[in-house]
């Protein structure tokens, strides 16, 4: 039997309640447009819970662009038919208007943890995404919810999320799968032209240097992103919004690297915007 579709809160809340078992339900929140990165997210799940949910809903509330919100991917009989391959239990897949019924007056606020890298430029996006994340573990009520590392920061707000608002979740950290050129997948990956794919690479370059710099050594962050930054090809398809290396638990700017961090990069490859990042650990030798 495949999984399960619904579209309601009342539907959703009801299954989980009739099927729940062992009291171990595993959840994964997606916005469709599914790839091997979200397999590996119900792969884990799957391993782990004896309930699993994937939602898919396109959060318009987080995108600051009309023409991103419109060509964002929907697949849903796709998405479905991949969440059966996986044995997902549930996919819940609800309207616009049955997790917004009326526009929201009631929203998260994220502070300092979204002042660098995505939450400089997209205002709004992380008290957006904050407050879906709230929205649907409520709704689901998991025990272990699960995320990719790809998406760092975001990673980072949801722990906090948690731990604020104590939610009684465990937040799983998932690694971010690969293409064997090294980039990160990603649902918009499939709106790159043929041409961009290849320019593409440029970021996972990138943020590869910056690492192979800090773990042999280099402690100045100036110094690391300029090495970082000459792998970025000058193209007229390229523009990099922002490369910078972080706290990895506070995603705040360092000036020195004195332990772990997280290099962090956001890359236009013409009209689509690619995020990625490596968390680099000084002298520590790269993983084959």
């Amino acid at each position: 039997m495949g999984a399960v579709l619904l579209d309601t809160v009342e539907a959703v809340r009801a299954f989980i309640a009739r099927e729940r078992r062992s009291g171990s339900v595993g959840f994964v929140p997606t916005m469709g447009a599914l790839h091997a990165g979200h397999a590996r997210l119900i792969e884990h799940a799957r391993r782990e819970c004896a309930l699993v949910v994937v939602s898919i809903f396109v959060n318009p509330l987080q995108f600051d662009r009309a023409d991103d919100l419109r060509e964002y991917p929907r697949t849903l009989d796709a998405d479905r038919a991949f969440c059966d391959e996986l044995r997902v239990d549930c996919v819940f897949a609800p309207d616009v208007t049955e997790v917004y019924p009326v526009p929201p007056q009631c929203t998260v606020e994220v502070a300092r943890l979204a002042d660098h890298l995505c939450g400089r430029t997209r205002k709004d996006h992380f008290r957006a995404v904050a407050t879906i994340v709230l929205k649907l573990l409520q709704i689901i009520q998991p025990q272990r919810a699960y995320f990719g590392e790809k998406d760092a920061q975001q990673l980072a707000i949801v722990r906090r999320l948690v731990s604020d608002f104590s939610v009684p979740v465990t937040v799983v950290e998932v690694p971010t799968a690969r293409e064997a050129d090294g980039l990160a997948l990603s649902s918009r990956n499939r709106l790159l032209s043929a041409d961009d794919r290849r320019l593409a690479t440029a970021l996972y370059s990138a943020l590869r240097e910056a690492d192979r710099q800090i773990r042999i050594g280099v402690t100045d962050t100036d110094r690391i992103k300029q090495a970082a930054l000459a792998r970025v090809s000058i193209h007229p398809a390229l523009r990099l919004e922002y490369l910078e290396i972080v706290d990895p638990d506070e995603m705040q700017p360092v000036a020195t690297v004195a332990g772990p961090v997280r290099v962090a990069a956001a890359l236009w490859v013409g009209r689509v915007r690619l995020i990625d990042n490596l968390l680099s650990i000084p002298g520590q030798a790269e993983s084959e």
